[in-house]
């Protein structure tokens, strides 16, 4: 006999509506990925690297791919196990008990990945500046510097950024099936634009980026000269090896926003395709990204311009505007918009994607009820407040006082540590309910998904200068998981008081 589910959760039903076919799912999972912003952001991360001799972009893709591929087989086998609101926070919590799970998940992802929305957000601002600077809008220059460089216009950043997110947001609250809609055009139209960006640059071929590089009249900088700055050789594994991080930190084990939504999705092939579908096309596209830009622009050239603090702070050099730098000026704006609505399709997906995290701890006590409140048009409004002032704070936090978008990537250690126990819940997951050949590929899979993203912790604490370790971040980190052991204890002891044991909670899955 099952546990009265009227006391354990909020409500008999999420509120929630299935309106989400295999399209929208594929969609939110690529968004969640964010093929657009690697390719953009590549060149902001490179010259912080202490060398790019050896480091080979393709093969660190393919690398971090193939890391993630224990993860792929562990998302798609339990999302068709359990297609909750929440998604991963639904079995983890149930596989490692309420206090772990809830404590794992707020500090991975509804608070922890808080400062990724900041992050893209402040990007996206970039990528308008970056798009106009290419465009021979130098006005907009203010927009495309990081604010740790001179020139940089840090307040204007922070009011576009606060704008675009308010926006955002309003369509969430108030219509959030056209939000979803929005996000499924603006994939299409994203992969198009790196289709057609990499199109134009197979077209302009060596020629086109040599000429590109000098018009842009910098005193003795040419095509041959950054070329010839480059002295490494074409690989090396442990080179390579230590910028895999990147991947991880932009595409490859962001799968989990098409099983977060997975009271809302309708139809089996939703469910069960979403992930594989979705991963396929994100390592295509940025493999084929960076691929294209050591084919055309040839290697030596390639990873001496990322290394160029000239090109990528004054330039913006990334594959975006390299693309937009070989073409007409009509096929670059094409390519500009498409740059944008990357970012701003990601931004899209988090919001999201992060309000069900909180609604779905919330529906479980862990947070209080109204979290769970969803108004008439199916959106969780709550949710979507406490989001909306973190991921502003955040912004102002990383513009003002740390000067970069940069200085947000050691918030990522957070989610890695979670996915990290999403594998170990998987593995509980198989020995505790499945038999024959699942109970024995869910567990290895869950087990391999943790050791990658146990060395995946390693390298990005390993080296703090590269990827963000910094008091904003890992400060960050710390406090959310103090607040979530206080909301927890605080939770239990309040509800207790009325006779209810949030613990049962996680005995049971929650309705749809």
């Amino acid at each position: 006999m099952g546990l009265d589910k009227t006391k354990l959760f909020v409500r008999e039903a999420t509120g929630l509506v299935k309106n989400l076919s295999l399209l929208d799912a594929v969609s939110i999972n690529i968004s969640d990925m964010s093929a657009g912003a690697a390719l953009a952001t590549i060149g902001f991360t490179t010259i912080l690297l202490p060398t790019m001799a050896g480091v080979n972009l393709v093969y660190g893709s393919l690398i971090g791919f193939v890391l993630v591929v224990p993860q792929l087989v562990v998302y798609t086998m339990m999302a068709r196990r359990v297609p909750r609101t929440g998604g991963d926070y639904v079995w983890t919590s149930r596989s490692l008990g309420g206090f772990a799970g809830n404590l794992l998940a707020f500090i991975g992802y509804t608070l922890g990945n808080l400062p990724f929305a900041a992050l893209i957000a402040l990007s996206a601002v970039i990528a308008i500046g970056s798009a106009g600077v290419a465009l021979g809008y130098n006005g907009l220059l203010g927009l495309a510097l990081p604010g740790n460089i001179p020139g940089a216009d840090t307040t204007s950043q922070f009011i576009v950024a606060a704008a675009l997110l308010a926006v955002l947001f309003a369509i969430n609250v108030i219509r959030p099936k056209i939000a979803y809609r929005l996000i499924s055009l603006f994939t299409v139209v994203g992969i198009i634009s790196i289709l057609l960006a990499i199109g134009t640059l197979l077209a302009a071929g060596q020629q086109g980026v040599a000429t590109f590089i000098n018009s842009l009249g910098v005193s003795g900088l040419t095509y041959q000269s950054v070329a010839g700055s480059y002295t490494g050789p074409n690989f090396d594994f442990s080179a390579t090896l230590v910028f895999v991080p990147f991947f991880a930190l932009f595409s490859y084990p962001w799968v989990n926003a098409g099983p977060a939504v997975g009271s809302e999705l309708k139809g089996k092939s939703a469910v069960r395709w979403n992930v594989p579908i979705s991963a396929l096309i994100v390592m295509l596209l940025v493999t084929g990204g960076f691929a294209t830009m050591y084919y055309v622009g040839g290697f030596a050239f390639t990873n001496g311009a990322l290394a160029n603090s000239t090109l990528v702070e004054g330039y913006s050099f990334n594959f975006w505007t390299l693309a937009m730098g070989v073409t007409s000026p009509v096929v670059a704006w094409i390519i500009g918009i498409g740059w944008i609505l990357w970012f701003v399709n990601i931004l899209a997906y988090l919001i999201v994607v992060e309000a069900r995290y909180l609604m779905a701890q919330a529906f479980d006590r862990f947070l209080p009820a109204r979290v769970a409140y969803v108004n008439r048009y199916g959106s969780p409004v709550v949710a979507h407040a406490i989001d909306f002032v973190i991921i502003l704070a955040i912004i102002a936090g990383a513009a003002y006082f740390y000067g970069t978008f940069v200085s947000l990537y050691g918030t990522i250690v957070g989610p890695m540590i979670y996915f990290a126990f999403v594998g170990v819940s998987a593995a509980v997951y198989a020995l505790r309910h499945e038999r024959g050949s699942a109970r024995a590929v869910l567990a290895l899979a869950g087990v391999l998904s943790a050791l990658a993203f146990l060395f995946l912790v390693y390298e990005f604490l390993a080296y703090p200068g590269v990827w963000g370790g910094n008091p904003l971040a890992y400060g960050y980190l710390v406090g959310a998981a103090v607040a979530g052991v206080v909301i927890y204890v605080l939770s239990k002891t309040y509800h207790s008081k009325r006779g209810i044991d949030i613990s049962l909670s996680f005995k049971e899955i929650p309705p749809e």
